[in-house]
């Protein structure tokens, strides 16, 4: 009966000399040779089975069942986690490898393959293996690894099942990374700054890598908006058109044309609005005309009572803050030879370049005094002109589901984008830094976020449309709250850097204060300041009269200006009887005036403008007038 189960079946090869030696050992299916067939339709061998044409290899001793398998020399990463191309095999006939293959292709591999690809899911016994690259080993090549694949040897959460740069660069069959990180941007639970305003490609497209660029969002969530806030937007945009078609609506939101139809499309659903028909200009939803429906009136109704604004998407708080800092005016390298181009018309002394140079790169604020009529106002617009670029100041703002109106096209001046220039948010307008002037009518209010009950939105105070340029309050002392007031309100935000505000709600607000504050005065200035304001006020710079050669200068300049001969003997004459005299002192502005008042009585006379003693002696007696007033009687008045 044994031999029986030891003999092996009839057209086998001879049984094994193991087998014969051991009396109680049985022979398995996998021991057992196949039949011979012909060479012809014979499968392909098996990996590692002996065909029946060569002699039967000895089995492995016991041992080696228990013996654990040694490890192959690049130990590869598990499929499960992250998948190895497929090696190229070398072209037939040559046994080389092509240019840039993995090293050759053998058994050994197949093996490993086969095993890690048939493993149970689970954490694996080596943990080498994890990181998808050994310690010292680069897979691509038998060397030591490069310092870019070294980055998937250390566990790194998601980013571990990836694996390292060298196996993505692979060109393997990859499961493409769903997660956050597949765009490159910055996840928007995560977001603190601005840096969410793009991905590596758009960053990249930005003309300066320092700038602030507001990218294009692609979806709610960039945007910082919920849905709910689009959609009454959308709803009171085409209340207040009666109709409108996707495109305008978009338009007037200075969002994405896709995000709009998406909040569309939701509005339809809900029955607040339908199609009333198309544009005609092209196929698709931006090209529909909608309107209102009678479901929405009572939503509609609620939406604006909290607030009636109607104009672009706001951009959030914390965006415009980090936008600020990124866009300081602090800080600046400006020159003398960069400052003498950028004041136009006006004839700038050297010490006034010397004054407002050093202020200027710093960012701090300047007190101007001096006599009127001398150029204090103008000398503040061209110190604006002297910083480089352009900023990029929102259209509205969002402070705790409230609108917060910032862009004035009084105050901001628009430029316009460069051939080939990147998109950017719309939101956000592209304008020269801005000048804000303001004189007698300042009072503490307008320092404050201005809430209008009539439309339940706020218009941003001056000083927050006066961020990142200049802040100009002419006319120091002449305004109805009292200079020691005013002062006041403005240590904190000198000393730090940033401003206080209050909603109607009671809330404070901090808002950055990144303005280059000037006063400018042409009353005593021991009248109007202390000593706690000087202090904060770092630089102060009188503004002389001119003398009687930069007189001829302003002249000069203005009657090139105006389209006047210029008569350097009708300026002599006029300085002779009219200045010295009296002892008229000069002034900045006196040469314009004059000049202004001779055109026009020369218009009047129909002869053509030019520098005459008569028009000359006309001008001077309808500008220079004192008033005197008499011990009684009506008041006089009197040309000097």
């Amino acid at each position: 009966m044994t031999d029986f189960f030891r003999r092996p079946p009839p057209g086998a090869g001879p049984a094994s000399p193991d087998a014969e030696q051991d009396p109680n050992r049985s022979v398995t299916p996998l021991e057992t040779p196949a039949a011979p067939v012909s060479p012809i339709l014979a499968p392909p061998p098996r990996p590692r089975v002996p065909t029946t044409a060569l002699p039967a290899a000895p089995p492995p001793p016991a041992e080696a069942f228990a013996k654990p398998r040694p490890p192959p020399p690049a130990p590869l990463p598990s499929v499960i986690f992250d998948p190895m191309p497929r090696p190229r095999l070398p072209a037939p006939g040559t046994g080389v490898a092509p240019p840039g293959a993995p090293p050759p292709f053998h058994d050994d591999l197949v093996d490993v393959q086969t095993e890690r690809r048939t493993a149970p899911p689970g954490p694996p016994a080596d943990p080498d293996r994890r990181g998808g690259v050994a310690p010292d080993f680069d897979r691509r090549g038998g060397g030591p690894p490069a310092e870019g694949d070294r980055r998937g040897a250390a566990p790194q959460g998601d980013g571990e099942r990836r694996g390292s740069a060298a196996d993505r660069r692979g060109g393997g069959s990859q499961q493409p990374y769903t997660g956050p990180d597949r765009r490159g941007t910055v996840p928007p639970q995560a977001y603190s700054g601005p840096d969410r305003r793009g991905s590596r490609r758009e960053a990249s497209e930005a003309p300066t890598p320092n700038r602030f660029w507001p990218v294009q969002p692609r979806n709610l969530q960039e945007c910082g908006l919920n849905a709910t806030f689009v959609e009454e937007l959308v709803l009171k945009a085409i209340f207040f058109a009666g109709e409108m078609r996707g495109m305008d609506v978009a338009a007037r939101l200075q969002l994405p044309t896709t995000l709009v139809d998406e909040i569309i499309e939701g509005l339809r659903r809900q029955k607040y609005i339908d199609i009333r028909g198309g544009g005609g200009s092209g196929v698709g939803r931006s090209t529909m005309i909608y309107q209102l429906t009678t479901f929405v009136t009572e939503v509609l109704r609620q939406i604006l009572d909290r607030n009636r604004y109607n104009g672009p998407a706001p951009v959030p708080f914390n965006e415009w803050v980090a936008a600020v800092k990124q866009q300081t005016v602090r800080g600046n390298r400006i020159t003398r030879q960069r400052m003498q181009d950028k004041f136009g018309d006006l004839i700038i002394r050297d010490y006034i370049f010397d004054g407002i140079g050093p202020a200027m790169n710093s960012g701090r604020a300047i007190f101007f005094y001096g006599p009127p009529g001398n150029g204090k106002t103008a000398i503040c617009q061209g110190m604006v002109n002297c910083y480089d670029g352009d900023i990029f100041i929102p259209h509205a703002l969002l402070i705790d589901d409230f609108v917060v109106k910032m862009f004035d096209a009084n105050i901001h001046k628009a430029v316009e984008d460069e051939p080939g220039a990147p998109a950017y948010d719309r939101r956000w307008v592209r304008c020269r830094r801005p000048l804000v002037v303001v004189g007698g009518e300042l009072t503490l209010e307008m320092l404050d976020l201005v809430y209008t009950p009539e439309v339940k939105y706020y218009e941003a105070p001056f000083q927050m449309k006066a961020s990142n340029g200049m802040l100009l309050i002419d006319d120091f002392g002449r305004q109805k709250v009292s200079p020691k007031d005013l002062l006041n309100r403005w240590i904190v935000p000198l000393e730090s850097d940033i401003d206080i505000l209050t909603l109607h709600t009671g809330k404070k607000l901090q808002v950055p204060f990144d303005v280059f504050a000037a006063f400018s005065t042409n009353l005593d200035p021991s009248d109007l300041v202390d000593d706690a304001f000087l202090r904060r006020v770092r630089y102060k710079l009188e503004v002389q009269r001119p003398d009687e050669q930069q007189f001829h200068e302003i002249f000069q300049m203005m009657c090139k200006k105006r389209g006047v001969p210029y008569d350097a003997r009708a300026i002599d004459y006029l300085i002779d009887e009219h200045y010295k005299p009296t002892r008229r002192p000069f002034a900045a502005c006196q040469p314009r005036d004059l000049l202004d008042q001779v055109i026009d009585m020369a218009n009047y006379q129909g002869s053509s403008p030019r520098l005459e003693p008569s028009l000359l002696d006309a001008a001077v007696r309808s500008y220079f007038v004192r008033f005197d007033k008499p011990p009684s009687g009506p008041t006089s008045a009197s040309a000097r």
